[in-house]
């Protein structure tokens, strides 16, 4: 269950705007996004919903400040190592963020007035790119790239039904009981020598598409001069 802030506790300790967000993101985290109603998260602070409009303008503006703390969770470009570590540091970050809050994925970039942390974050990206000698308009094209990467492998990896390496083996293995060898067979040899192999992970396909896209930017850059 949502955790709830003790009323008492709540009048020793002035409600802000970040605890009014910290507590938006768990209980969505816990209970998915339609859970958010001003009415619950009222609840999950200790106040009536009507005094949360002090922190919060609406429902968007709610949004807005959600999005913006999973924004500051990630990990910018940032430090002197070269671009392709930063920024693949960076996606590798945006993923596990999603992987938290799952209901995030298709709102990251949705915001029309997005926060701090959102534009710090956005900005770093692009700095970073820029730096390394990225054109205006390359830099614009590797950050669509890159975003459209992670946020469609997030999303994906959100409607597989197994979340650990032991239950796609158990998943791979009941989906061999019922397709037939001789029919599919390029499914069942990817199954039986890649998938139901000791220590296969999932979450490995990511990191080498990342390395493909990236490695492809690191060739248009080159090329472009």
């Amino acid at each position: 269950m949502t955790a709830r802030t003790d009323p008492a506790a709540s009048a020793r300790t002035p409600l802000t705007r970040h605890k009014v967000l910290q507590a938006a993101v768990a209980l969505a985290d816990e209970q998915g996004l339609k859970a958010v109603t001003m009415r619950r998260l009222g609840e999950a602070v200790g106040v009536e919903a009507m005094s949360l409009y002090t922190h919060v303008a609406n429902k968007d503006d709610l949004l807005d400040g959600m999005i913006d703390v999973v924004f500051g969770e990630t990990d910018p470009p940032a430090g002197p190592a070269d671009w392709k570590t930063q920024l693949r540091r960076r996606a590798v970050s945006v993923r596990r963020t999603l992987a938290r809050h799952r209901w995030a994925i298709g709102l990251m970039e949705s915001r029309a007035t997005p926060g701090p942390a959102t534009l710090r974050h956005h900005d770093a990206v692009l700095g970073c790119l820029r730096a390394a000698g990225f054109s205006i308009e390359l830099a614009a094209h590797a950050y669509s790239a890159l975003d459209s990467y992670v946020y469609g492998f997030a999303l994906q990896e959100r409607g597989l039904p197994f979340d650990s390496p032991e239950e796609s083996a158990q998943v791979a293995q009941a989906i061999l009981t019922q397709i037939p060898a001789d029919q599919y067979p390029h499914l069942v040899e990817v199954a039986t020598q890649y998938v139901l192999r000791p220590g296969y992970d999932y979450g490995r396909e990511f990191e080498f598409g990342l390395d493909l896209i990236l490695d492809g930017l690191e060739r248009a850059v080159e090329a472009r001069g």
